[in-house]
């Protein structure tokens, strides 16, 4: 028997196979294992099979086919949807008798004119936990529905299996864990899809704190909740804090890693007393921000209390070791470069350690597309649907601050420049870091695949050219930064006599480890 026949030998036979195709293998589909908690009888006629973006079509479709699945069902999202639509296609001209259901946010809004839609057997839109096994049902049983598009059911969350026991002990030990302690979201801000919910809907308290012990017993160390409004109910955050809190004091050597998204304005102090006792590393927050405008808040309809917001994140940095990772969007509706601008300064400000600066999307099914012809919203036509021009802010632009958010990632957000940033920023962090970036662009021509070395001779000739008088404390602050990173090469402008680092086996990083490894993972 061939090698190829023993890999082939290891693939089991199936009826129903659950795919999708991750942003990187760290991320774990839950929605895949929702789907397969809830087929109930049919759940051992199944199996979960991931991919990776990258991935040649070829080899996805061959490991698909050779499991013999009667039916796949795909999971498909802004980020995979090309690469599904290819993998679809070529699975339609291998096994065309094989029934393919694609399902997920992507497919569940505007579905006329997807070609993905074209090529799948059904498309169940919205929540598919019931709605996906009463389908295969009826597909195994050979009584397939006429309808092709199903409006997935939204049953009591009680009434749901747990989709936790699908992570295996290798999910635990290697990817991010994902679990949700509610669905749904109250707001309404129009760029996001959780605007059409009309609430957040909590799961049962203690059956899912057992869930997240059985996860951590399994070996599960990095937890990410993707519930849009952890701090919504204060009573349940607390609850869910105290379950880490007793997990790293029990064992304080290897203890458990926590990722929430946080609403700005509403931080009890009863959560705070909570949050100050986590050591550092341990716990991340993402804090939507999006834009400190109120003008354009109201225009989306996004609450937000900015005072109280900007408090929050201040007593955030100050007196807790929480890591936080804040979000603004450029490109709102009718919010101009220089409105955008204050808000960057405003925030940056407040210290957090990541800014997330990101380009208006328009998601498939977003309310937002009703304010694209009074403020010339142009979207490209290709995922992920990023604005390309509005009324106040034009293309080339769009084209820099574009180049601007890759280079404060590489420069910021990477947390590899500490001495130097304060330097660029100075007191108008906006627009000096926007002259930087122009400045690396041109002598470039790129902003990606930059070797750490280079930037660092980019950014100190930027420097030269646009503010002189500070070149030497920028190159003395550069040297810094790049051997406090194990940096070991003598740099061209390195004109010092101290010697150079020895080598190290591991590079040595201010950033404690646990958020270390979750930074690079991402």
């Amino acid at each position: 028997m061939s090698h190829v026949d023993n890999v082939r030998h290891t693939w089991t036979m199936t009826d129903i196979v659950l795919c999708t195709i991750n942003a990187r293998f760290v991320h774990a589909a839950l929605g895949l294992r929702y789907l397969r908690a809830n087929l109930h009888a049919l759940r051992e006629r199944s199996e979960i099979i991931e991919f990776v973006l990258g991935q040649r079509t070829e080899q996805m479709a061959e490991r698909l086919l050779a499991s013999g699945p009667k039916l796949i069902g795909f999971g498909v999202y802004i980020w995979n949807v090309e690469e599904t639509t290819r993998l679809v296609a070529q699975l339609k001209v291998l096994a065309p008798q094989m029934v393919i259901v694609i399902g997920g946010p992507e497919v569940s809004y505007e579905v006329e004119n997807q070609r993905i839609v074209a090529l799948a057997d059904y498309v169940i839109t919205g929540w598919g936990d019931v709605s996906f096994a009463e389908l295969a049902a009826d597909v195994l049983n050979g009584h397939p529905p006429d309808a092709k598009l199903i409006a997935g059911k939204q049953p009591p969350l009680e009434t749901l299996v747990m989709p936790y026991a699908e992570y295996s002990a290798e999910d635990a030990r290697r990817r991010h864990i994902y679990v949700e302690a509610s669905r749904g979201c109250p707001f309404k801000c129009e760029f996001c899809l959780s605007a059409l919910d009309k609430t957040a809907w909590p799961f049962p308290l203690d059956p899912f704190l057992r869930e997240l012990d059985r996860l951590y017993e399994l070996g599960a160390r990095h937890f990410k909740f993707v519930d849009r409004t952890f701090n919504l109910k204060v009573d349940t955050s607390l609850a869910i804090l105290e379950f880490f809190l007793a997990k790293i004091e029990a064992c304080p050597s290897d203890p458990p890693f926590a990722h929430f998204e946080l609403i700005p304005d509403h931080l009890p102090e009863r959560l705070k007393s909570r949050i100050a006792l986590f050591p550092p590393g341990l716990l991340q927050f993402e804090i939507g921000i999006q834009t400190f405008d109120p003008e354009i808040q109201a225009r989306i309809s996004r609450r937000q209390k900015n005072d109280v917001a900007e408090e929050n994140l201040r007593w955030l940095r100050e007196q807790s070791h929480a890591h936080l990772h804040v979000d603004l969007i450029a490109g709102l509706p009718g919010e101009t470069l220089v409105q955008f601008a204050q808000g960057f300064d405003r925030l940056v400000a407040l210290n957090p350690q990541e800014i997330q600066f990101g380009i208006l999307k328009r998601l498939r099914g977003a309310p937002i597309a009703r304010h694209a012809e009074a403020f010339d919203l142009r979207f490209s036509p290709d995922p992920p649907y990023t604005v390309l021009s509005t009324n106040t802010i034009d293309f080339p632009t769009f084209q820099r601050l574009n180049r601007f958010a890759r280079f404060w990632d590489l420069i910021a957000n990477s947390a590899r420049f500490s001495r130097t940033l304060p330097l660029l920023l100075g007191t108008s962090p906006f627009a000096r870091f926007l002259a930087i970036s122009d400045a690396i662009f041109a002598a470039s021509g790129q902003s990606h695949s930059i070797a750490h070395e280079r930037l660092i001779v980019l950014i100190r000739n930027g420097v030269a050219a646009l503010w002189p008088e500070m070149l030497a404390a920028t190159e003395h602050a550069l040297i810094c930064d790049y051997r406090n990173q194990g940096g070991r090469s003598r740099l061209a402008f390195d004109r010092s006599d101290t010697p150079l680092p020895a080598p190290r086996s591991k590079v040595q990083s201010s950033t404690p480890p646990r958020q270390a490894r979750h930074l690079a993972q991402g």
